[in-house]
């Protein structure tokens, strides 16, 4: 029955068509298309080809992308100026540095392009990726005398107040994608604090507090409170003329007849799972890199494992993240660890540990960075050979929180053998923690970062 009204209506559409006069061509207004009626003419109107007159608007747009990631960044400026004597020195400086501008811009080829990404994604100033030029000349294991860290040169007590982990197996303030998600926030509140770029860089550099005080003390003054106006370190009154200077250098790099390291405008590498602990040197040879471009992403893995519960994936060159998930998939390795986390279970002596886990004392005090003459604390995380009787992988709990701590063997001896009285005990407890409580205190409101 269906089939068979079906077929009735297509004989009925069809008599229709041929009973109707033929479709003529609709005219619609260029500028508007009405809801009203249409007429239509009485014939069709013939059809002529399209004249280069008759094209009103472009159907094609141009997306105008970047040739490389220099231009990107440009595109992207948008703090204002600093236009200082310090300013032209710094950036006349720089410009006669090529060699030290072009390792920089070698450097730099690996990190740049996710730092603009996430710039973009979170509507900041592009030119603020140039910071790290400033900071640390991108050296991801960069380490100032003040103990500032990483790329972006966090302190301790900033870095840990920005959820960047640090251990004895890794410090994220190393890490590539940490480190600058964390800079990324810290400049954005800063930012969202004084409303002022060059102030906002200049608490980055000095520390909030200090930024602070420094415009409560012009502003009972009555003079004014920009970054040019107040009185600060000449570190501080540097920063941001060495970052205008780059700034101005990447801007219009020929006006200062430098030549810029070409870096092409897409990812440099991937973020690929770390399903089990691993040799550093293993991960090398699965994604066929050298131990050396590998770590240059990884920069936070400062021991020969990577322990797969703290560091879930690892940063590999784009095209080769295939390449290591290929190789992984196929190998026919038993582990791929060759070391294990141990904890100390009472205080010892470094070669009494040694002893323990059956390796020689000059060995464990290299893979652990022990010196001097030291005793390792109880709970101390130790980096030991992994035998064929380990079988699981470290823990979470050992791999996110393990630490390694010291103490001089002398004082470990004057306290064991009770030369220390109870006054004078007391005191200078109460003394190293009034330090430790200011050096707490200047880590986050007068460091550097």
């Amino acid at each position: 029955m269906r089939i068979f009204l079906i077929a009735i209506s297509l004989a009925l559409g069809l008599a229709t068509l041929q009973g109707c006069a033929p479709l003529q061509p609709i005219t619609v207004s260029p500028t508007a298309v009405s809801t009203e009626a249409v007429a239509v003419a009485d014939k069709p109107a013939e059809l002529s080809p399209i004249g280069k007159t008759n094209v009103t608007g472009n159907t094609v747009v141009n997306l105008n992308l970047p040739n490389d990631l220099w231009e990107r960044i440009r595109k992207g400026y948008k703090m204002p100026n600093l236009e200082t004597d310090l300013v032209v020195d710094r950036t006349q400086w720089y410009a006669a540095k090529t060699d030290y501008l072009q390792r920089m811009g070698d450097r730099s080829s690996k990190y740049l392009f996710h730092i603009v990404e996430e710039l973009e994604q979170r509507n900041m100033p592009t030119e603020l990726a140039l910071l790290p030029f400033i900071e640390s000349a991108f050296n991801p294991q960069a380490v100032s005398s003040a103990r500032a860290t990483g790329m972006w040169q966090f302190m301790p007590a900033t870095g840990k107040s920005f959820d960047l982990k640090q251990n004895v197996f890794r410090d994220d303030r190393r890490d590539v994608q940490a480190s600058t998600r964390a800079a990324l926030d810290y400049l954005e509140r800063l930012y969202k604090q004084f409303g002022d770029w060059h102030l906002a860089l200049a608490a980055y550099n000095w520390g909030e507090g200090n930024v602070g005080k420094a415009i409560a003390r012009n502003q009972r003054a009555g003079l004014p409170t920009g970054y040019v106006d107040l009185n600060m370190p000449m570190e501080t009154r540097m920063y941001v003329p060495k970052f205008q200077a780059m700034k101005n250098i990447v801007g219009n790099p020929h006006a200062y007849n430098v030549v810029l390291s070409s870096i092409p405008n897409h990812p440099y590498f991937q973020s690929v799972p770390l399903q089990r602990d691993m040799d550093v040197t293993v991960a090398a040879k699965l994604a066929e890199i050298s131990v050396e471009d590998f770590k240059s992403l990884n920069p936070s893995a400062s021991r020969p494992v990577l322990l797969a519960a703290g560091t879930p994936t690892v940063l590999l060159p784009w095209d080769k993240a295939e390449v290591f998930q290929r190789n992984y998939e196929s190998s026919g390795l038993g582990r791929m660890a060759s070391w294990t986390a141990w904890i100390a279970p009472s205080n010892m002596k470094p070669a009494e540990a040694a002893k323990r886990v059956g390796m020689s004392e000059a060995d464990l005090r290299a893979v652990n960075g022990i010196q001097g003459k030291m005793i390792i604390k109880a709970g101390s995380a130790l980096l030991i050979p992994r035998t064929m009787r380990v079988v699981d992988d470290v823990t979470a709990r050992v791999a996110d929180n393990g630490k390694l701590d010291l103490s001089p063997e002398a004082i470990a001896k004057r306290k064991k053998g009770g030369k220390v009285n109870k006054k004078a005990k007391g005191d200078g407890a109460t003394k190293t923690a009034s330090k430790k409580s200011g050096k707490d205190k200047q880590d986050v409101n007068v460091a550097k970062r």
